[in-house]
């Protein structure tokens, strides 16, 4: 929880001030017995008149607006720092969501990390708003309270407030257990936000298979499980709660009973005893919102440190601070690259040159490394130093942002927002001309079908472009890489999933771009790479051949294999 101090320490004025509307609060709330107390005496002395009894219940109607006045601004004020803290703080797991690498994302799931930005965030904001306003508001009304009890008769208040001492033991032993059973109940509501992410966003696969009712079981056997985790922490609420109501019931009864012997007796007034009654059921609310605090401080400690497991969690990839680079050139040359992301190299000395303009080609066979290398030439995973430059600077050294900026990727994943077409098109590229757009739609030949749509570059795709086919998608991911005009342009197989014509028709409109800037084209077809001025053949992580078109055809190799094996699946109608 000190994870919160900083963000408190921004609010401390209005915390201030919302600290002492609980204090002026709770003067009115122990004010008020006192003037029923001496109202009473007054009574059974014969002492009221008709015109002090008007000021008594004038008094008291006093005190209670002023109750009111002062309990309101205490909420307004730190319930309302609660939100701007919330809002900081979502703000900031945010970023730092953005920040942290590929890697993170896959030791955690989607859900997982929602769970953590939702549920948890909420559990975090109830100890800083309801949790910190009603933990003062106990304590000043514990040590107000008292402290009149005791100055009234030390005795009775003693005795009366005995009981009471065990609360402290009771809030240890069942906070310890709140904590660890809504942590494992947070953990399993990640898991059930798995499930509906996954299922939702792979509904489609889901009713390819007919396996509805499979997930159905799968989310009943989470959701059971989540039931069983919430009903052990209900368990020890049940207990919990009957237990601080079971000590207040002691207090009542030896308050009864020792007090009204005492008033008996003539020690006590009986004003004074109508006091301490009323005292008593003062503390029944703040011990009972003393358990409330006690199960809010836990929840929001396990969430915290959910939360903060990802906070603490440093990215990967981090600028170096070296000086700005302006642009890019586009040179780039890989030395002798060796990677691995868990100890097995998936690249094994790698080395190439790539000039300024020149277009260099990857082919190989699934898992051979290819997207391993474009993924390191974005710096998404930690490059060794001196194994890739660029423009003769180590790309560690480039500022990520100026890196990125000048690479224009398009994976073979696609991704597009659910958003319109426009705003998926401009993603790197915000303020784009609508000229530039359709100049980039139309090299990509993706304009004539957006113009057919009825609401066209305004038409929603739906999530990850539901509403669109494999083929669009990769167009329109060619489109948003094109519009950013990048110094080198990294063409991922994206274009497996267009037929042979169309992909003849992308490449004879990309073929002025291509030339105008450095670029990567990786495929399995020989027919989109055999135009470049390099073709790298790779396999198993190494680069087996390497040399132009005609001279790889000429070669007995993986590469000729490759062309042979094309070109009777062309023939035999399969391509």
């Amino acid at each position: 929880m000190a994870t919160l101090i900083p963000y408190l320490r921004q609010y401390r004025a209005r915390v201030a001030v919302g600290v002492v509307m609980v204090l002026m609060t709770n003067v009115a709330v122990v004010v008020t017995p006192q003037v029923l107390g001496s109202a009473v005496d007054d009574l059974l002395a014969g002492r009221v008149e008709a015109g002090l009894l008007l000021r008594y219940a004038a008094l008291l109607l006093a005190l209670s607006c002023a109750e009111g006045l002062f309990r309101y601004l205490m909420r307004w004020i730190l319930i309302g720092v609660s939100r701007r803290i919330e809002f900081d703080l979502r703000n900031d797991l945010f970023r730092h969501l953005q920040r942290l690498t590929p890697s993170f994302y896959q030791r955690h799931s989607t859900g997982d990390v929602m769970a953590r930005s939702t549920n948890d965030l909420s559990a975090v904001r109830m100890v800083l708003g309801p949790g910190i306003m009603y933990s003062v508001n106990t304590l000043f009304m514990v040590i107000l309270t008292v402290t009149i009890l005791i100055r009234t008769d030390a005795g009775l208040a003693l005795l009366t407030l005995a009981p009471l001492l065990l609360v402290s033991y009771c809030v240890k032993f069942f906070g310890r257990k709140i904590h660890q059973r809504f942590e494992k109940i947070q953990e399993q509501f990640s898991m059930l936000t798995t499930l509906v992410q996954e299922n939702v966003s792979g509904i489609r696969v889901v009713k390819a298979y007919n396996q509805e009712s499979a997930f159905v079981g799968r989310f009943r056997d989470a959701n059971r499980e989540y039931m069983k985790r919430s009903m052990a922490l209900v368990k020890v609420w049940g207990v919990f709660y009957p237990l601080l109501a079971f000590l207040l019931g002691l207090s009542a009864v030896f308050l009864l009973w020792y007090g009204g012997r005492q008033v008996m007796d003539g020690a006590l007034s009986l004003g004074d005893l109508v006091s301490f009654i009323f005292y008593l059921a003062r503390l029944t609310w703040p011990t009972i919102a003393l358990g409330w605090v006690i199960n809010t401080f836990e929840r929001g400690s396990a969430s915290m440190g959910r939360i903060n497991r990802i906070l603490t969690t440093q990215p990967d990839v981090m600028d170096a601070g070296t000086p700005p680079v302006e642009a890019i050139e586009g040179r780039v040359e890989v030395r002798n690259l060796t990677f691995s992301y868990d100890g097995t190299p998936v690249l094994k000395d790698l080395e190439f040159e790539l000039p300024p303009g020149n277009t260099l080609a990857i082919v190989g066979s699934t898992g051979s490394g290819k997207s391993t290398l474009v993924h390191l030439l974005c710096r998404l995973y930690p490059v060794p130093r001196g194994r890739i430059l660029i423009d003769g600077m180590d790309v560690n050294d480039i500022p990520l942002t100026t890196l990125r900026r000048s690479i224009g990727c398009v994976p073979q994943d696609t991704f597009l927002f659910s958003d319109s077409i426009r705003d998926n098109l401009t993603f790197g590229v915000p303020d784009a001309s609508g000229q530039s757009i359709r100049e980039a739609a139309h090299t990509s030949n993706i304009l004539g079908e957006i113009q057919g749509f009825p609401d066209q570059m305004s038409t929603f795709v739906g999530e990850r472009g539901l509403t669109l086919s494999g083929g669009q998608k990769q167009r329109m991911t060619i489109a948003r890489a094109l519009l950013t005009d990048p110094g080198i342009l990294i063409l991922d197989d994206s274009l497996s999933s267009v037929d042979t014509y169309t992909e003849e028709e992308i490449l004879k409109r990309l073929a002025p771009v291509i030339a105008a800037r450095t670029t990567i084209l990786i495929s399995h077809r020989i027919s989109t790479v055999k135009g470049a001025d390099q073709i790298l053949v790779m396999d198993r992580g190494r680069i087996v051949q390497r040399g132009r078109h005609r001279e790889l055809l000429q070669v007995a190799g993986p590469y000729a294999e490759m062309h042979r094996k094309q070109l009777l699946e062309q023939e035999l109608g399969i391509a």
